[in-house]
């Protein structure tokens, strides 16, 4: 397994050392664009990481959410790209099928992406409907780094947030990550 954490606009700076991958929060709704994503993304790629973004989900106006976000994220081509589905600042959360349709409109609007679901256990087990977590499962249940406690099939575990989000990525090294964000 790889490690890697991923980053809002509270991290200014954070230490890469021994990272193989970054996740930077991009956008949020349709109002909010992370104003330190590109220098976290520069700070990322300069330390050699695979690096993603994230878009915080809201119900409502789903196309216009994934469009906003692809064109506001500082993403690159095969960069990974997330859908961060839980409960919103308003206690509202989209829909199951709101969250697959964003995730599919993020998938057309950028084809070369990597796409996933970023979710909860508690989402993932009481929410979820569908299953439905476009290229990969990204998993946060704090508990032992890399034994998220669900039975589906995981890409990504975020584990702690204890200084910071820390997550595994479910491959044997950071060359086969590369790989598998390139063939989207």
């Amino acid at each position: 397994m790889i490690r890697g954490i991923d980053v809002s606009s509270y991290q200014s700076s954070f230490d890469t050392g021994g990272l193989s991958f970054v996740i930077v929060k991009a956008t949020e709704g349709r109002s909010y664009v992370n104003p330190r994503q590109t220098a976290q993304a520069r700070q990322a790629r300069d330390a050699g990481c695979v690096v993603g973004f994230y878009h915080f989900l809201w119900p409502g106006n789903i196309k216009a959410q994934a469009a906003y976000f692809v064109e506001e994220c500082a993403s690159r081509e095969t960069d990974l790209l997330a859908a961060d589905w839980e409960w919103t600042s308003d206690n509202t959360r989209a829909s199951n099928a709101e969250k697959d349709a964003f995730i599919k409109e993020v998938k057309r609007l950028r084809p070369t992406h990597r796409v996933l679901l970023y979710c909860n256990r508690d989402f993932w087990l009481n929410y979820d409907t569908t299953s439905y977590a476009g290229d990969g499962l990204w998993i946060a249940d704090y508990t032992t780094a890399g034994k998220p406690r669900i039975k589906a099939k995981w890409t990504f575990h975020q584990y702690t947030d204890d200084p910071l989000d820390k997550n595994l990525g479910d491959f044997t090294s950071e060359a086969e990550l590369r790989c598998w964000a390139n063939t989207a």
